[in-house]
């Protein structure tokens, strides 16, 4: 058990909760109607008995594709020809919300739609001034060992539950990078045209780097609370990028000016490789396990576990400190990757969190700690029974 957090912040601001979930033609779930208390809630069941996707849909009260990152078309019921729906009653210290989401009614699958107490929202940003959704699933297992492209999703998705500008930014940078890419690949030569694009890349590329250096400032200061003998140990973090180093030692103007030079002066280079090769597109977060002195990657399976626990626990801080709400966390199949020590130890972060906090596996028996302070739901088939 952890018994050394006393220099952790307060966490006693009231908690905020999904407190109705309402889905129609969401994955299995023809039409489901759940009430949910604050605290743990555990889902427990077979493989392939729809606990997952409970947590995707709640996963979709937040901007972006979901914990699974699926197409809508994905999304929708097998055979449901009018797509789906999503409808949330979230409760917290900033009052009571209505949220709902989906395709449903939109005669078109390629984005979804958000409305706020029955109104419709400008974009799905709009949810993020009622709720923050962090999660933490088996297919981040591979984090550290994966993809550079998951680590710069995973550290996008830290910043932008305390910064709800930044998925706009990043969905700006993308859309002018495309715009360069064209250019270069149709072998055009409009100073013109590249000009107006690389300028507006250099603008909010400087910010999404500058966005990304400030969330590892934070967040670096944040796991500074876990006790240097926890089971979750100390990670050190740091961003490998020319953009992110370069704002270790220059103004974020000049920076900015830097990158548009570069890109100006590199149109031949990347018109040859078809691609922009430079900018926060190709950034790469570094974790290291600070006790083993070791890289994350080199760490058994079992140690990039508790690093990346350790990490998303204290980015739960960090939210619940900046936005005075902690984050509701989905916890996928979390306690079969955990050791009884750890797994006491989690349940017990979660209560000084004061968090709602979505958690599912197999095997009850491993959250039988939780008994009398947790709601129990057990998942079959795409019907829910509480225990």
């Amino acid at each position: 058990m952890i018994d050394d957090h006393d220099n952790a912040p307060p966490l006693a601001e009231p908690q905020t909760y999904v407190s109705r979930l309402l889905l129609t033609d969401f994955r299995n779930y023809r039409s489901l109607a759940l009430d949910f208390r604050p605290g743990a809630v555990v889902l427990t069941g077979e493989n392939g008995a729809g606990k997952t996707n409970l947590l995707e849909a709640v996963s979709f009260l937040t901007p972006g594709r979901g914990l699974r990152r699926a197409s809508h078309e994905d999304v929708a019921r097998a055979g449901a020809t009018n797509g789906f729906a999503i409808h949330a009653r979230v409760e917290g210290p900033f009052g009571e919300v209505e949220i709902g989401t989906g395709t449903a009614g939109d005669g078109e699958t390629s984005g979804r739609k958000v409305r706020i107490n029955g109104a419709p929202a400008r974009s799905a940003d709009e949810m993020l001034e009622w709720l923050r959704v962090i999660w933490l699933v088996p297919s981040m297992d591979a984090l550290f060992t994966g993809a550079a492209s998951d680590r710069r999703r995973f550290i996008d998705r830290l910043v932008l539950a305390i910064d709800p500008a930044h998925g706009r930014r990043a969905l700006d940078y993308e859309k002018a990078m495309r715009g360069r890419n064209k250019l270069l690949t149709e072998n055009a030569r409009d100073d013109v045209w590249f000009e107006a694009i690389e300028r507006q890349m250099a603008e909010t590329g400087t910010a999404i780097a500058a966005a990304r250096v400030e969330m590892v400032r934070l967040l670096s200061g944040m796991i500074e609370h876990l006790p240097a003998d926890g089971p979750f140990p100390k990670a050190d973090i740091a961003l490998a990028g020319t953009l992110e180093e370069a704002l270790a030692y220059q103004p974020a103007v000049d920076v900015e000016e830097a990158f548009h030079r570069s890109l100006a002066e590199n149109r031949y280079r990347d018109r040859a490789a078809g691609r922009t090769l430079e900018g926060p597109h190709r950034s790469d977060l570094l974790v290291r396990h600070r006790p083993k002195d070791m890289p994350a990657e080199l760490c058994s399976t079992g140690e990039q576990k508790a690093l990346l626990t350790g990490l998303v626990l204290s980015h739960a801080r960090l939210v619940a400190e900046l936005s005075r709400s902690a984050p509701i966390l989905l916890l996928d199949e979390i306690a079969a990757h955990l050791d009884a020590g750890r797994r006491a130890a989690l349940f017990q972060i979660l209560e000084e969190l004061n968090c709602q906090a979505f958690m599912s596996g197999t095997d009850a028996a491993l959250f039988s700690a939780l008994e009398g302070r947790a709601q129990f739901l057990t998942v079959s088939g795409g019907t829910i029974t509480s225990r």
